[in-house]
């Protein structure tokens, strides 16, 4: 093996994967992935010192501040923690301090490792005057405006010092990250990973609305200017920030016994599925802060702290069935049901199978015997099979070909793994298909946001997107809070939608693959939703803009029986179906144009309707009110009739380039 080869990949890792985790949010493996190795790479730094590089991944923490925000040097170093593995590991931690103390005992606070976003707040006079993020430990970014969204976070201090600079980490509560993931699903956003990274998103938005409306937390763990303060130990400056009204670790013991701290250690493990908050590990600091300057730091932790890391718990288990959830964006989830198994601090008896190619990747079946863990320390997942331990029976499985909620056909793209139930009324896909309905550029019904949709579904008021136009305001009023006025005001905006513009209709449907930018061209097209609806697939993909993959699925989504019965239910309630060839510019105003020859770039069709659709007319016979003339190939007496009248003759190239510029 050529170690200065193995140092330099492990530093190209570890910087690629440092720049997704703190620069961009973004994780692409787990903590104990990247953990182990930093760990890697640091034992062949130490066993080959002729390659050590002051720039290495272990000698630096690995963000970086980013330009979004301005940048802020920080006074104190925002040290990162040296990483523990197990307990002969927290040994060597406890030899290496006894030695430099030159004693036998010392006093150590153990605390949560609380996985978030680190931060430094300054307070001057008791008012909160700036924070900013770790970035580099040297460096961060000033996000004051976005902290002070954080209800943890006290805007004034009553009996402060002159001058005091907190550190803490900002995180996401579980149960919010479940809520943002579930709204981000509706909107057919991606999602987050985990709390960790919804935390850091959120925190460092330029909108700090965005902040607010993410409802963030945050622990302070240290006070970084503590030599300007009259503490002397850790506990004590934990127990002064409680009574300035911070949020503190709920758990800081002070313990000197190397079996006591290892009890806490587990029986903080213990307490993982509980928390409302993730942490990956418990950090084990000297508790004396005149310990602490004797100890020091190297250039990138401190030596008087550690930080013990959970391994990731992973159990066998029998794989009793597999049974599929349907989202709110249709898609179809295989979810595996398991035989109970204990894992970090909780019952688990399902897990997420994600997809089709991740149930055929691992080949697992019902009755395999599988390896469970928990990502992030939240959510079960499956991450092997032992298929020595397969019984004869077990079959590979194979995804529904019809919806388990609503019975209809299921669409499977090739181009992506997910599975999605085509029906327009699936009563899984409701509150999304609605919101959609209703949004600005669909319906525009002004006052129809979510809370008021899921309000009309539990009351089952309404069950597709055409009840919306039978309710009366008595139903509306029925809701909790809803006022006459406001019930009014709701009303006569879904009454107002009634007259919207064929396209935004079309588009409120939610075919698959009909944006805004089709719709209109198939309102223009067609001028109704009937003629829409009796459209060939020929007809269709002859369309400009109109290709065969949303051609099939306008077909396959007017097929369907729900679909057929939103229609008629729309058709009913008054809802406009026609539309008109209106025009997209004047850039062809006045103009008669007539295409002749053989045409590559157009149909016939095409380029006439384009030619409408810009304000020109599209003629078929020359003249000397012709203002240009289309060649193609093989053009006849046209061509020949427009050179004698001096009219101007284009090839499709150049008309192009006129509509385009």
């Amino acid at each position: 093996m050529d170690i200065s080869l193995e140092i330099k990949k492990l530093r190209e890792q570890l910087e690629y994967h440092n720049k997704k985790y703190y620069d961009e949010d973004a994780p692409e493996i787990s903590d104990y992935e990247y953990d182990k190795l930093q760990r890697d790479l640091r034992k062949l730094e130490s066993e080959n010192p002729e390659f050590a590089d002051e720039n290495s991944p272990t000698v630096r923490v690995g963000g970086h501040a980013s330009e979004k925000f301005a940048k802020v040097t920080h006074r104190y170093p925002l040290e990162s923690l040296q990483d523990v593995f197990s307990l002969d590991e927290l040994d060597d931690f406890y030899t290496r301090v006894g030695n430099t103390l030159n004693e036998s005992k010392t006093d150590y606070v153990v605390e949560l490792k609380i996985d978030g976003l680190s931060v430094a707040l300054e307070y001057v006079d008791g008012i909160f005057v700036r924070g900013a993020t770790r970035g580099d430990g040297a460096v961060g970014e000033d996000v004051t405006e976005n902290l002070m969204t954080i209800k943890d976070i006290p805007h004034k201090l009553e009996n402060a010092p002159h001058n005091l600079i907190v550190r803490g980490e900002v995180y996401m509560s579980k149960q919010v990250f479940e809520q943002l993931n579930d709204e981000l699903e509706l909107l057919q956003k991606p999602l987050f990973a985990n709390p960790r990274n919804a935390a850091a998103g959120s925190l460092r938005q330029k909108d700090s609305k965005i902040t607010k409306e993410r409802n963030l937390s945050m622990f302070c763990f240290n006070i970084q200017n503590s030599d300007e303060l009259d503490i002397k130990t850790h506990s004590q400056s934990l127990d002064y920030l409680k009574k300035l009204g911070f949020k503190v670790s709920p758990y800081y013991p002070v313990m000197s016994s190397k079996e006591d701290i290892a009890n806490e250690i587990e029986r903080m493990g213990e307490l993982r599925g509980t928390l409302d908050f993730d942490i990956d590990g418990a950090v084990i600091k000297v508790n004396d802060f005149e310990k602490r300057k004797i100890l020091g730091s190297t250039a990138k932790f401190p030596r008087w702290a550690a930080a013990y890391k959970y391994p990731p718990e992973i159990k066998p288990t029998i794989l009793k069935d597999i049974i599929i959830s349907v989202g709110r964006t249709g898609v179809l989830t295989p979810n595996a049901v398991l035989e109970p198994v204990h894992l970090a601090g909780t019952t688990v008896s399902r897990s997420t199978l994600h997809n089709r190619d991740f149930i055929n990747e691992l080949d697992v079946r019902v009755g395999d015997t599988v390896l469970v863990r928990k990502a992030g320390e939240i959510i079960p997942e499956i991450i092997g099979v032992e298929k020595d331990k397969r019984p004869d029976w077990a079959v590979p499985y194979e995804m529904p070909k019809k919806c388990p909620v609503c019975g209809a056909d299921v669409f499977e793209d090739e181009d992506e793994a997910a599975i999605r139930c085509t029906g327009a009324e699936c009563p899984a896909q409701l509150l999304r298909n609605l919101m959609h309905f209703a949004s600005r550029d669909a319906m525009d019904i002004d006052g129809c946001g979510e809370a008021v949709l899921k309000a009309l579904i539990e009351t089952k008021l309404i069950s597709s997107p055409a009840d919306l136009y039978y309710l009366s305001t008595d139903d509306i009023m029925s809701l909790d809070h809803k006022k006459e006025k406001s019930a009014n005001n709701l009303y006569q905006s879904i009454q107002n939608s009634k007259t919207q513009d064929l396209s935004r209709l079309i588009f409120a449907f939610g075919i698959r693959h009909v944006g805004q930018k089709a719709a209109k061209v198939l309102s223009n097209h067609f001028g109704s939703l009937d003629n829409l609806l009796n459209a060939s697939e020929e007809e269709l993909t002859n369309i400009r803009d109109i290709g065969e993959t949303t051609a099939k699925s306008i077909l396959s989504w007017r097929e369907q029986e729900q679909a057929r019965h939103i229609i008629e239910r729309l058709r009913q309630a008054g809802v406009n179906f026609t539309g008109e060839k209106t025009a997209k510019s004047d850039k062809l105003k006045d103009m008669t144009i007539v295409a002749t020859g053989s045409l590559t770039l157009f149909t016939r069709k095409e380029i006439n309707d384009i030619i409408e659709a810009l304000g020109g007319k599209a003629s078929g016979s020359v003249s000397k009110k012709t203002t240009y003339v289309v060649a193609g190939e093989n053009a006849g007496s046209k061509l020949k009739k427009a050179q004698e009248l001096g009219v101007p003759v284009l090839t499709e190239e150049q008309f192009k380039q006129l509509i385009e510029t």
